[in-house]
């Protein structure tokens, strides 16, 4: 009997020590998850301050960039303004340029002016005088230490040495008025030219329908799209056909429409005088004057010798559509009457006068 109380208090010790070790492993379990979890905490806390340190680096960084440009404004404006001028206006004359090598191939392949759109023609016409412009200075700044001196320089005169990509909006309204200038004063010679010869032209009516257009031009007015075409037949041939006028005659109409003189001033007349006859036939195919925005009809009224500052939308329109009328009604044999339609419809204009007076 002592022997089995014995065996039963030994196997009750033995499922104490049992119950013992269980609870501590439960415990030990429960501690580890507990460090395992304090742990991870940790881990996150440091990984999120650890990203908000680099997200604020990064912020910090990228708003010192954005403000790097203004520093550099700010410190060096002169050497800010060159870049900025010459990095936006080569982009604007190499786009300009691929458009203009584009037409030139275009005309090579027979296709012509009729496919051309007025932009097109207008840009055709403006470009080689660009490149002849800004060619010393693209020239110049590609020898060593060329571009310190001649950037600056062209800054200085942008006029003379730099092509309309590189002007601002203010220089150019400033640099067509003074061109525009320049080229009415040649207006009033060329209308003593044609004063000139009203005597050598037969009796007849077409010499009294001249006659009056000339009385109407001296007197302050300006002759109606009618009478104009009145007298087309005079500019047909002598006297005022172009294989007739002078040689004096011919140099201020060069002037008058802003392309230098030459030797080969005849030549050069019929070619300016085809290129504004298909300017015109391009306006009247892409829906007439009407369609044109307020910048499309001031540059078409500065290309034929009107200065159209202060002048409203209409009134560019109502003297645009006069010129058209008359270039609707002009062949390769009448290209003398369209050159010198600035002396029928802008001689008198008042916008002009205020320009040379």
């Amino acid at each position: 009997m002592i022997i089995h109380r014995m065996i039963s208090v030994s196997r009750l010790i033995s499922q104490c020590n049992r119950s013992s070790v269980i609870t501590t492993k439960v415990q030990l379990i429960n501690l580890n998850r507990h460090l395992t979890n304090e742990r991870l905490k940790h881990t996150t806390a440091f990984k999120s301050e650890k990203d908000k340190i680099r997200t604020y680096i990064v912020q910090r960084y990228i708003n010192y960039v954005k403000n790097y440009k203004k520093l550099l404004q700010d410190r060096f404006p002169t050497a800010i303004h060159m870049y900025r001028v010459f990095s936006i206006g080569i982009k604007d004359f190499l786009s300009d340029l691929k458009t203009y090598i584009s037409l030139r191939l275009k005309i090579t392949k027979d296709q012509g002016f009729s496919n051309m759109t007025r932009e097109e023609i207008e840009l055709f016409v403006k470009m080689p005088s660009d490149m002849w412009r800004i060619a010393p200075v693209l020239i110049l700044s590609a020898l060593p230490f060329g571009n310190y001196i001649i950037f600056p320089l062209a800054l200085m005169k942008p006029k003379k040495l730099l092509s309309s990509h590189f002007w601002s909006i203010q220089q150019r309204a400033e640099f067509n008025v003074e061109d525009l200038k320049e080229r009415l004063r040649y207006n009033r010679p060329i209308l003593r030219c044609l004063q000139a010869k009203l005597e050598l032209i037969p009796d007849s009516e077409v010499k009294e329908n001249w006659r009056r257009v000339l009385a109407l031009l001296g007197s302050g007015v300006h002759p109606s799209v009618n009478e104009v075409l009145a007298c087309k037949e005079l500019f047909c041939k002598k006297p005022y056909h172009l294989a007739y006028l002078s040689y004096t005659h011919m140099g201020h109409l060069l002037k008058m429409l802003g392309i230098r003189r030459s030797l080969f001033r005849r030549k050069k007349l019929k070619y300016r005088a085809f290129l504004l006859l298909q300017m015109d036939r391009a306006i009247e195919r892409e829906g007439g004057v009407d369609v044109l925005t307020t910048e499309a009809l001031k540059n078409a009224c500065h290309i034929r010798g009107l200065n159209t500052r202060n002048l409203a939308n209409q009134d560019m329109k109502d003297w645009l559509q006069q010129w058209i009328s008359v270039s609707s009604n002009i062949d390769a044999n009448a290209y003398s009457l369209l050159l010198h339609c600035p002396i029928f419809f802008a001689y008198n204009h008042p916008q002009n006068w205020v320009l040379i007076y």
